[in-house]
């Protein structure tokens, strides 16, 4: 029988850097669509077997190309996303509203088996955020359109190639102080990446049909405990600031203006809401895939790259180095 073709949308990022693996190696063929082959080719060739993995190059909202491969695939996902809006038609409604939905109705008109959509914990509290509010029109729009869908809600996805772990490492690297925006106490769960494409393949190989998933990690963490953990593990010491609001706006509009946006006012209106479950859908658990990487755990086996001495600083040449001593 041949191997059930999946197409992917987003493949080069973070969490599909990890699906890829995981589908391959479970014999399904992918098709991932990217912009631009000569920049994300050859890194998405490697992630799986040869001849499980065929590249595809396409405006994504270049409908008439990206219709065709709908027609020989059996279930798409879409990991498409942005924290920032650029210039260029990037913005929140483009990529979070108008492309899922195109989708959508291209799952409804080649009548594949299922599509599965990443979108975002805590959505439905953030009404005074565009990210937030262009991500439930999102969802709308494609349920709206496509029966067969299931929505993924992640809280904070980590990993070693994420953006939010690294980032916050480096800041706390190089900051003497940092701010804690609402005192931090903003409430995680944070998922490591591998967490989540474990519930991605469940759904897909067991034909779950819930509509919404809520997906979380095993822990409840606030932004201060995450910046204390980090802290730790990179072996530094920093002032914890709370940030007044008004400080705190006047900051992110700084920030916003730089190329790759450290904070933005729209991420600093997010920050205001918990970013755990809500009680309305079923969390990854219920579905039989509860999460099994703990934060702190995951980031130790990178962190080493921001504290002194880089992979010297590990507990493999610490330990080495005091057997010498003895």
């Amino acid at each position: 029988m041949n191997p059930k073709n999946c197409l992917i949308f987003g493949g080069s990022g973070q969490i599909g850097s990890f699906l890829i693996r995981k589908l391959t190696k479970n014999n399904i063929k992918v098709t991932v669509v990217t912009r631009n082959t000569h920049q994300k080719g050859l890194k998405i060739k490697t992630q799986g077997n040869a001849g499980y993995i065929d590249v595809k190059e396409s405006n994504i909202f270049d409908e008439k190309k990206i219709e065709k491969l709908f027609s020989e695939a059996d279930y798409c996902i879409n990991l498409i996303g942005i924290l920032y809006e650029k210039k260029r038609g990037n913005t929140f409604k483009n990529i979070h509203t108008i492309f899922p939905t195109i989708l959508a109705k291209l799952c409804k008109k080649y009548n594949l088996k299922q599509f599965i959509h990443i979108s975002a914990l805590g959505i439905n509290e953030a009404i005074d955020s565009k990210y937030a509010i262009s991500k439930l029109e999102g969802e709308n729009n494609i349920l709206d359109n496509f029966s067969k869908t299931t929505i993924l809600r992640p809280s904070v996805v980590f990993s070693n190639s994420d953006n939010f772990s690294t980032q916050f490492m480096t800041l706390l690297n190089r900051l003497p102080i940092f701010p804690l925006y609402y005192s931090g106490n903003t409430k995680f769960m944070p998922i490591h990446c591998s967490d989540l494409t474990d519930i991605i393949y469940h759904v897909l190989s067991n034909k779950i049909e819930t509509k919404i998933i809520e997906c979380v990690g095993p822990e409840v963490l606030s932004f201060k405990e995450i910046l204390q953990i980090l802290l730790s593990l990179i072996d530094k010491k920093r002032f914890l600031v709370p940030f007044p609001l008004p400080i705190a706006k006047l900051s992110a509009k700084f920030f916003q203006l730089l190329p790759k946006p450290l904070l933005t006012v729209d991420q600093l209106k997010l920050l205001k809401y918990d970013n755990i479950p809500s009680g309305k859908y079923k969390t990854n658990s219920e579905i039989g895939v509860p999460s099994k990487l703990f934060f702190r755990n995951e980031v130790k086996k990178y962190s080493f790259m921001w504290r002194d001495g880089g992979e010297f600083s590990t507990e493999k040449y610490n330990t080495k180095s005091l057997n010498e001593k003895s």
